[in-house]
């Protein structure tokens, strides 16, 4: 793809952006550098947390992690210790 058509299809990813936060939040107004900094941040984080959440689910749902819940706190995870050589073949595989 050359270098123009990549710039032309980021603009569009980023134009349909702004236009779903604008969408979810109608009222908006902002600089340039408070839509890139708040509102795109924010739909990336918001992406990036769905797709990390969607991952440590399959590293649970293969006993690679560890869910510990405590009462009025979010769950953390950890290695499963037991599970070291699978998780070395799993992170060499390409």
């Amino acid at each position: 793809m050359k270098e123009e058509d990549a710039s032309a299809n980021r603009a569009g990813e980023i134009a349909r952006s702004v236009l779903r936060y604008l969408e979810a939040h109608p009222e908006a107004k902002d600089t340039l550098e408070g839509i890139a900094r708040w509102w795109l941040e924010r739909e990336r984080s918001e992406r990036l947390l769905a797709e990390v959440e969607r991952a440590v689910a399959l590293l649970l749902s293969r006993d690679l992690v560890l869910e510990t819940r405590r009462p009025g706190m979010p769950p953390y995870y950890e290695l499963n210790p037991s599970r070291r050589e699978v998780i070395a073949k799993m992170i060499d595989e390409p």
